[in-house]
């Protein structure tokens, strides 16, 4: 459950902000901005191979011979793009399902899009597939088939009869659908030869390494889509924290509500694992630091956990190719380094 501090805050939170609200909001998007803006100059600069920011610029210089530039361009600089793509999609996603289920625990990967999203791509990895769907290569685009399939399960489980959205079905129905397509993935890869299942197995570590600005174009406009409707949820999401009934009375549609924010959850989650595979932990660890920091309320949580997931994630994506150089390490299994302690903390923390 939210702990009592959300309540507080949702009982006592206009729909329409105020003006220490606004003054906050703009104090915290400033500051995580400045971090993010920052990380993101400064990450494509470090690495194993060190690089020339000067000749990398130098439009003088042709593109086929200029080693800086190619390595900044190609390399550095759209992996710095994909993970605030990424880190900002599944952290902002956590928030909306953990308050959607009110439950702190709960991460974009709880109701089952991601290992729909696996499946899928793993499917193309291990059985072939050449399939591409508009910008979609054929495994992205299996992997958002995946992801669509999963939630599309999910919202007519957790619906029923009535068409009134029950979160106790919708979290049981995201647990077994995961368990499931999980078990699936493991039978697919059981049949696949060594080759196949190290690729697969690379794949579902999580990997920034996205070839080219193509992939981020591809899942920028989903992104978009979701953004544009978390905006409008924040202040029903607080009402909502401290129980529907309440939120109902005080003018929120929360039947309404609870679909918009499953539908623009699940769908920033599939965008982020189709361009960069299932990173876990970026979901549960970047709200919870975050509202260790800024409060509980959603209008501030909510924007701040977006920048902040994607400054995290540039950041881990950093230590997985600079730690073990010339040897990368998979991103996600960077985030899961530092994620794991932190979930097992908050576990003790709500006990």
């Amino acid at each position: 459950m939210i702990a009592d501090g959300a309540a507080h805050t949702a009982l006592h939170s206009p729909l329409t902000p105020s003006r220490p609200i606004r003054t906050r909001l703009v104090l915290t998007v400033a500051g995580f901005g400045a971090l993010t803006l920052i990380t993101c100059v400064v990450a494509p600069l470090v690495g194993s191979s060190s690089i020339n920011l000067r000749r990398a610029v130098d439009t003088s210089i042709p593109f086929a011979t200029n080693v800086d530039a190619q390595i900044l361009y190609i390399a550095r600089l759209p992996r710095v793009l994909a993970g605030v793509l990424v880190g900002a999609a599944l952290a902002s996603s956590g928030v909306v399902f953990q308050a959607l289920l009110r439950n702190p625990l709960a991460t974009p990967f709880t109701l089952g899009v991601s290992a729909g999203a696996s499946l899928g791509a793993m499917l193309v990895i291990i059985l072939g597939g050449t399939l591409a769907v508009g910008p979609w290569s054929p495994v992205p685009a299996a992997s958002l088939a995946g992801a669509g399939l999963a939630a599309a399960i999910v919202y007519a489980l957790a619906n029923g009869p009535r068409r009134v959205m029950s979160t106790t079905v919708l979290l049981l129905a995201g647990v077994t659908l995961n368990a499931f397509f999980s078990a699936l993935i493991v039978f697919v890869q059981y049949l696949a030869d060594f080759a196949e299942v190290a690729r697969a197995a690379r794949w579902l570590m999580g990997d920034l390494d996205v070839g080219g600005f193509d992939p981020i174009i591809a899942a920028l406009p989903l992104v978009v889509v979701a953004a544009l409707i978390f905006i409008r949820l924040p202040a029903a999401l607080n009402l909502m924290g401290v129980d529907p009934d309440s939120a109902s009375s005080r003018g929120v549609d929360v039947a309404s509500t609870q679909r918009w924010a499953f539908f623009s959850a699940s769908l920033a989650t599939s965008a982020a694992v189709a361009l960069a595979g299932p990173i876990g932990f970026i979901g549960i660890v970047v709200p919870h630091l975050v509202r260790l920091l800024v409060g509980v309320d959603h209008r501030i949580v909510l924007p701040a956990s977006a920048l902040f997931g994607a400054t995290f994630l540039v950041l881990c994506d950093l230590l997985s190719r600079t730690l073990l150089a010339p040897v990368e390490i998979p991103v996600g299994v960077v985030t899961a380094i530092i994620g794991g302690p932190f979930f097992l903390w908050l576990l003790v923390r709500e006990a």
